[in-house]
């Protein structure tokens, strides 16, 4: 059977005799009539707490049993600091900058704050409090993204030391995710059609459909409804259907998020 607990006015008698009289548990116990064994174990939940002498005024009694009492196991909420989720949408929006440098920089001021997986997750409940959003369902082998990312990447020559910026080509399967991405030394209709011989290639198929973004070595005029296909591109319908042109998913996949592949 557990021992009765003391009252609150003489376990705030023993933290005054320890932290204000400097008393020994031996003299504690002799003062207040219990146990040593049972003083120590008061001093014990007490500095685990955090609370000395004197106690704090808008503690009562009841507070004051509550805290050296939790249930086992029990660990209240601590309140992380939250971040500036308008700040980090806007940031968002600029070139390179993604949720894992934004959330490093946040743990630098907060080294207490969130962890990276819990700051993604909030920062996408805040996000769709303020914008609709609209679920797209793609079938297995329907459409493949594709896009050239933003920034460029330095390629060095091992042998000269000559350093020259290369674009990186990505492709991505509506369904699955599925993600292939290439270095190419520009933009240009060569090396546009090559990425995507390559990206079938390492598929091994083809989708219905290839879905690109305005890049002006696929699409000569843009329109949201008869964009003007670059010749060569249409003639892809050998291979493929047709390609419709809008932003898609392969915008989205220049983050770490699938599998990647690098040829030079």
């Amino acid at each position: 059977m557990p021992a009765e607990r003391l009252p609150m006015r003489k376990v705030r008698e023993v933290l005054r005799l320890k932290y204000a009289c400097g008393a020994s548990e031996r003299v504690i116990a002799r003062s207040v009539g219990i146990g040593r064994t049972a003083i120590g174990e008061y001093l014990r939940r007490a500095a685990v707490i955090g609370i000395t002498w004197p106690i704090p005024a808008d503690l009562d009694d009841t507070a004051l049993e509550r805290k050296l009492f939790a249930p086992a196991g029990y660990n209240p909420p601590r309140s992380k600091p939250l971040p500036e989720w308008g700040h980090i949408h806007s940031e968002l929006r600029r070139r390179g900058v993604t949720l894992a440098l934004l959330w490093e920089e946040y743990r630098g001021l907060h080294p207490d704050g969130y962890g990276y997986s819990r700051f993604c997750d909030l920062y996408v409940e805040w996000r769709h409090g303020i914008t609709a959003t609209m679920r797209q369902t793609h079938a297995a082998g329907d459409k493949l993204f594709v896009d050239f990312a933003g920034d460029s990447v330095p390629v060095f020559d091992g042998l000269t030391g000559e350093v020259r910026p290369a674009k990186v080509f990505v492709a991505v399967l509506g369904a699955s995710n599925y993600t292939f991405a290439e270095a190419r030394f520009s933009e240009a209709l060569p090396d546009w059609i090559g990425a995507h011989v390559d990206a079938l290639t390492f598929l091994g198929g083809v989708p219905k459909a290839l879905v690109c973004d305005n890049l002006k070595a696929g699409v000569t005029a843009a329109s949201r409804y008869e964009p003007g296909i670059n010749r060569t591109y249409q003639d892809s319908r050998s291979i493929t259907a047709p390609p419709p042109c809008r932003r898609g998913r392969a915008s989205r996949a220049t983050k770490p998020r699938s599998r990647w592949r690098f040829s030079s």
